[in-house]
């Protein structure tokens, strides 16, 4: 994954982000014993994933062929070679 910049989108920062965000909001209300705003925190953490996709969709995330080319590009391993 590290030679392919998988995930190093601003779809993707900005899902993991708004995510993140959801799962800290959750985690404090857990700790709260409030259920009306650990549930909150979940539907931020899940709205963090639709705005991922739909800027992913807008032409904001990685392209679909990216991986196709990084894998054709890298040279077969020694120990894959007869």
């Amino acid at each position: 994954m590290a030679g392919s910049s998988h995930g190093h989108t601003p779809a993707a920062w900005t899902g993991v982000t708004i995510a993140f965000i959801g799962f800290c909001v959750s985690g404090a209300f857990m700790v709260m014993a409030q259920p009306a705003g650990f549930w909150a925190g979940m539907a931020i953490v899940v709205i963090g994933g639709i705005v991922g996709w739909i800027m992913s969709a807008m032409g904001m995330g990685q392209p679909k062929d990216t991986h196709k080319d990084l894998l054709a590009a890298q040279p077969e391993p020694a120990s894959a070679k007869g």
